[in-house]
């Protein structure tokens, strides 16, 4: 089947699906697995559909992707970041973590780093860094949401306001051309911005793939971000801004599937 009935016949199965499967969509259009994974790639680039780990979802702008989704999603890429993040945080510093699959990936690699003082509103963040014994680690409390294991509500930012933080990284569902940061539950934006309240440098880990999605609730603009930390170039005008802002911006470049 050619590439261009191959698309179509891919994103309607999305829709009626919801997910597509490599695999299956091999078998399906009799063509070979490595083909089905550049259409998606194809796919995921025009933004018609959201990579995750073996397929493939419709991109949302309400709701988010399961969270394993997430976390498979680019993981090499969020690595990548995460080593670019941790070299910027100093041993002896005072660092938050917030929820997500990429602030998840820092606190991975901040293993190594001494005498840290970690405050988190994710229990995954707190459960990784548990394997440092020269992190301290305090959990902010709050409304546990189950899905992803973080915490919200007032008494999360209620906890995060007794705080300076040298440091505060954060993670957002989608990014828009005008450099707004988005996400999609409004508990979450509020814990996120009291924590950049409470920080002395702010730092945003996001991979490429929140260029092409969209999400309702916004944060804040990327003019009050510190440093910026992602995968790929930013497009030009949003470089230009960044740059006009002075926003930082890190590409780590990672090893893609």
């Amino acid at each position: 089947m050619l590439q261009n009935l191959r698309h179509p016949a891919i994103l309607e199965r999305a829709r009626n699906e919801g997910r597509v499967v490599v695999d299956d969509l091999a078998e399906r259009l009799g063509v070979s697995v490595q083909t089905i994974r550049r259409d998606l790639s194809d796919l995921a680039d025009a933004g018609k559909l959201q990579r995750v780990h073996g397929g493939a979802v419709l991109p949302s702008g309400t709701t988010n992707i399961g969270y394993e989704d997430r976390r498979a999603l680019n993981a090499a890429e969020k690595q990548a970041m995460a080593r670019a993040c941790a070299a910027l945080i100093p041993d002896g510093a005072s660092v938050f973590l917030n929820i997500g699959t990429s602030t998840e990936a820092v606190a991975h690699a901040l293993l190594q780093h001494n005498r840290l003082l970690v405050v988190t509103n994710n229990m995954n963040v707190a459960t990784i860094l548990v394997a440092n014994p020269e992190a301290e680690v305090i959990v902010t409390g709050g409304t546990l949401r189950r899905s992803d294991g973080g915490l919200v509500g007032q008494l999360a930012s209620n906890t995060i306001r007794q705080f300076k933080f040298d440091f505060a990284v954060i993670g957002c569902s989608a990014l828009d051309h005008d450099g707004d940061l988005l996400d999609f539950d409004v508990q979450e934006v509020t814990v996120s911005q009291t924590i950049l309240n409470q920080a002395r440098h702010s730092i945003l880990v996001a991979d490429h793939s929140k260029f092409h999605r969209n999400a309702p609730a916004r944060i804040v603009s990327l003019q009050e971000i510190d440093t910026f930390i992602t995968d790929q170039p930013l497009a030009p005008m949003l470089q230009a801004k960044c740059a006009q802002w002075r926003t930082e911006v890190v590409v780590a470049e990672g090893q893609g599937d």
